[in-house]
């Protein structure tokens, strides 16, 4: 690679994170920074999963002491996510290049509009005793996110946040909490068939997991400083961007 590719990249890397730490989205713009640099699709989805790998660890850590609190409750949910995650990036291996970059489009309209809808989609709080476990509902809706999540993941905490807010009780941080949790589950599985599929860009994603890192340490400082419409403004933008970039081109 190039210096300027590696520095292209290192800049993805760092503003994706630093992205969501203020309202999320990064995942538009590592995507989009691979398959604009000629990774094919499946490779460049897996890629930007191993990316965005390290702020589902730290997003978990940070909650740690409220999830020490429900973990045992919320072991089942986490199998639902191990097998949802499991099926969703098997799904994607199964598929050749060309037929994933068709669905690229459609994939990136649906989640940029979820993401757009996500101030509308917050939970509200549920009073009652903390349950992660849930019904029998709970763990088929987790099941089916985690497909999506495995699958291909943009707009996947949205997702998650919102229907775990229809299935579980507790107040808005411990559902996050969960959320949080259960995203590094699925991310685990599916960065492991990824690996195991031989379809990661290694060199890519060493140019960008370093800008990451510290894009997670300057979200926090523009977290403070600059108005989160602004960010989600971008981040819907980039999606679009990228959908019509691969409708016109598919």
């Amino acid at each position: 690679m190039s210096f300027t590719l590696i520095l292209l990249l290192f800049g993805a890397g760092f503003f994706s994170s630093a992205m969501n730490a203020v309202a999320g989205g990064g995942t538009f713009l590592t995507f989009g920074a691979l398959t604009l640099v000629g990774i094919p699709p499946i490779s460049a989805n897996a890629t930007s999963s191993i990316v965005q790998f390290p702020g589902y660890v730290t997003s978990t850590l940070a909650y740690w002491s409220d999830i020490k609190r429900f973990w045992r409750g919320a072991v089942l949910l986490a199998i639902a996510s191990v097998i949802g995650s499991l099926a969703g990036a098997l799904i994607l291996l199964a598929l050749d290049n060309p037929s994933f970059r068709a669905l690229v489009p459609w994939l990136l309209i649906g989640a940029t509009a979820l993401f757009a809808a996500g101030p509308w989609l917050k939970p509200k709080p549920r009073p009652g005793k903390d349950t992660a476990a849930g019904s029998v509902v709970g763990l088929l809706v987790q099941g089916v996110t985690s497909i999506y999540g495995g699958f291909f993941g943009a707009g996947m905490g949205v997702m998650m946040l919102a229907t775990l807010g229809l299935t579980q009780t507790g107040d808005y941080h411990r559902l996050n909490a969960l959320k949080n949790l259960l995203a590094m589950v699925i991310a685990i599985v599916a960065i492991v068939v990824f690996v195991s599929g031989g379809v990661v860009a290694w060199p890519e994603a060493a140019a960008m997991v370093p800008g990451g890192a510290l894009g997670g340490y300057a979200g926090v400082w523009l977290a403070k400083r600059v108005p989160q419409i602004a960010v989600r403004i971008f981040v819907i933008a980039v999606g679009l961007f990228l959908a019509v970039y691969y409708l016109v081109t598919g």
